[in-house]
Formats: structure tokens, C-alpha cells, sequence
């Protein structure tokens, strides 16, 4: 049986819905300006020794503010229609007067009628022409401040709406500049491998066949993860270790029984997420320094531990070390300078990538990065 397919709400569903929580928003505001200008009526009027009671002040007021609440949408429409920016102000400025005055006469109407309502609900006569007459000669100065109020309210929105839409853009792209900066520090890794290992292979050629075609063999099965993981900046460790030990196969190739290499990585850091192709420009550098000028066999270490809420990676050789005359010193080329500027990006303050030097002699680069599972889609097919 089919589970059933997920569908969107419909557009017209989403805006009554929109609608809905902005009518609701527009009806608590005017309920709270209802009760501070009530009780604003009611003890100005007890300092003057006027008898209003609260009823009646609490009647005034929501009688006005509800009377705005209704003719917010048209506020809106004139604010969205004239707004206040550098070039067309003083028109937006002249249509919020006339808006003003249209709007406040339009409001003492409404106030007239529900006015006449309750005059004839308490069996009073009222004439509607002298209580507009009235109002709009008592409360036209007020009800344009009320007017001005919903205006400066809704301006007050529309800069926080665009000022936080501006931050989401300015993310969005920072995000994004990010990752392309990232892809291409990876973009550069790879021709770099390339060329290295096609290098070894072309010196291989001359002497051992057999050997340049293994080597060929295994740089085809190399390529293929890594083409399958191009896109992914972060894989889990586990991957990152096979990836490394197909790299080791082609170097065992080239170097023989000169190059040892002992992993021990803690159980529990395999599911760690580290960035993709990682290890392999530390482990390169260390086979260049320790292994490749020398005769005698050299060793490299690999170790995982966690440490503190961090994933902390060494690589470890027994070269001839930091400052030593008797080979080239360690300069941070391609590999090492992608490697600590990926971190860097990745990670930032976060992160820390060292190389000192042994006490016994030899190199350690050290990687210490926030740890975190890898996301289930960062695993080897």
C-alpha cells in the first residue's frame, strides 16, 4: 500500500491564513491603545472633577481605536502605495495629509453612527449631521494623530521586514561564497594529487612495468572516490581512511618496504564528519619529507582521538625533521596551505592545525576540529 503523497497548502489556504494572524495582530494592538487612552479618559477627567465612569471611557476609546482597526487595511494601502524614501517623500508626504484628513473625516463619521447606535439603544435622540459637525471639529486634530500613529507603526514593520531580509540575503551569500571558496581550495587538491601520482608513474614506467600498471590500476579505482564524494565537503572518517588507504596502495607501489604505515584510530571517531581529502596532502607532505629522501625505511603514524568535545587527527613521521640540513625544510605548499585554509573556513576559531617537530626527530601535524557525527549521506556508497 501506497503511503499518501504529501501535498502543500494551498496558496489561497496560506494567505487567509496570513490575513487571519494580521486582522488578529491589528485587534490586539487597538484593544491595548483602547485601554491606556481609556484609563488616560478616565483620570484626566476625575483630575477636572468630571464624572466619567469607566464604561464610558472604556466606550470612547475602543469606539475610536476600533474604529481605526477597521480602516487599517486602507492605512496600509496608502503607506505600501506612498512611501516615505529619499526621492519620493514629498509626494508620499502629501498624499498622507490628504489620506489623513480623507481618513479622519471618514472616522467621525463612524463614530456619529455608533454614537446614534447607542443613543437609541439608551432611548436618547441624537442628530447625526451635529454629532459629525462636532467631531469633526473636536477630534479631527486626534484622529489624525491616530492616523499618524498606524502610519509611523506600519513603516516601523516594513524597515524591520526588509532590514532582516537584507541579513537573510547577506547570509545566504556569505554562505555561498563560503562554499565556493571551499569547493575551490578541493578543486585544487585534485589536480595536484594527479599530477603527483602520474609523475610516479611515469617514473615507474622505466623501470618496473608491472608495477606503473598496478599503479594505473589503483589511481582509476582512487579517482572514482573521489569523483563520487565531489560534492560533499565533510564525509565520515571511516571514508576518508579507505580513500587514504587506496591512496597508500599507490605509494606502496613506488616505495616498497621504504614506507611503513601503522593507523590506529579510535572505534569511536569512525562516524566523526571531517572535510573531504583531508588526510591525504598531510599524508603526501609526510611521505615527501620522511620517505622520499631517504634510503633507509621510514614510518608514518596515523591516530584518531576525541578529545574534549573535538576530533583530534595526527600524522607523525620519523624524518629528519624541522630545521634539519640534511632535507629540504618543511614549506607549506598546495597542500598544506588548502589544508589550513579549508579548516579555517570550515571551522573557524574552532579549529587548530600545528606541525612541530618530534623529540626523537620527525614531523607531527595535528588537527583538532569540533566533533560531530556525519550526516547519513556522507558514507561510501
Amino acid at each position: 500500500m501506497h503511503e499518501p503523497a504529501h501535498t502543500e497548502p494551498p496558496v489561497g489556504d496560506y494567505r487567509k491564513v496570513i490575513a487571519l494572524r494580521r486582522g488578529a495582530i491589528i485587534f490586539l494592538a487597538a484593544t491595548v491603545l483602547g485601554f491606556f487612552f481609556a484609563a488616560q479618559i478616565y483620570f484626566s477627567a476625575a483630575s477636572f472633577k468630571q464624572q466619567v465612569s469607566w464604561a464610558q471611557a472604556l466606550s470612547w476609546s475602543f469606539g475610536d481605536w476600533y474604529g481605526w482597526a477597521l480602516l487599517s487595511p486602507i492605512v496600509f494601502w496608502v503607506c505600501r502605495r506612498f512611501r516615505f524614501e529619499r526621492r519620493s517623500w514629498p509626494r508620499a508626504f502629501a498624499a498622507h495629509i490628504f489620506g489623513g484628513l480623507l481618513l479622519s473625516g471618514i472616522h467621525a463619521t463612524m463614530c456619529a453612527v455608533l454614537a446614534g447606535f447607542q443613543g437609541w439603544m439608551a432611548s436618547k435622540s441624537v442628530v447625526f449631521s451635529s454629532t459629525v459637525q462636532g467631531l469633526l471639529a473636536n477630534r479631527t486634530y486626534y484622529n489624525r494623530t491616530g492616523y499618524g500613529l498606524i502610519v509611523r507603526a506600519w513603516h516601523t514593520w516594513d524597515y524591520y521586514r526588509k532590514f532582516r531580509e537584507r541579513e537573510a540575503q547577506a547570509i545566504e551569500l556569505t554562505g555561498r561564497l563560503a562554499q565556493a571558496q571551499l569547493q575551490a581550495l578541493r578543486m585544487q587538491l585534485n589536480p595536484h594529487f594527479l599530477f603527483n601520482t602520474l609523475h610516479a608513474v611515469s617514473s615507474l614506467m622505466l623501470k618496473d612495468v608491472a608495477a606503473a600498471n598496478r599503479m594505473i590500476s589503483r589511481l582509476g579505482e582512487l579517482l572514482r572516490l573521489a569523483l563520487e564524494s565531489t560534492d560533499r565537503q565533510e564525509v565520515a572518517l571511516q571514508q576518508e581512511i579507505e580513500f587514504l588507504r587506496r591512496y597508500l596502495d599507490i605509494e606502496q607501489i613506488r616505495f616498497g618496504d621504504r614506507l611503513r604505515m601503522k593507523i590506529e584510530i579510535d572505534p569511536s571517531t569512525l562516524d566523526a564528519a571531517v572535510p573531504n581529502l583531508i588526510l591525504q596532502p598531510l599524508v603526501e607532505n609526510a611521505i615527501r619529507h620522511a620517505i622520499e629522501p631517504q634510503e633507509t625505511a621510514g614510518r608514518i603514524e596515523l591516530r584518531s582521538v576525541r578529545n574534549n568535545g573535538h576530533l583530534v587527527l595526527q600524522i607523525s613521521d620519523n624524518g629528519p625533521g624541522l630545521g634539519s640540513n640534511t632535507a629540504k625544510p618543511v614549506r607549506e605548499q598546495v597542500g598544506l596551505k588548502n589544508t589550513r585554509e579549508r579548516l579555517r573556513k570550515l571551522y573557524g576559531d574552532s579549529q587548530q592545525f600545528d606541525l612541530t617537530g618530534n623529540a626523537m626527530g620527525g614531523v607531527t601535524a595535528s588537527l583538532s576540529i569540533p566533533f560531530r557525527l556525519a550526516s547519513t549521506d556522507s558514507t561510501t556508497p
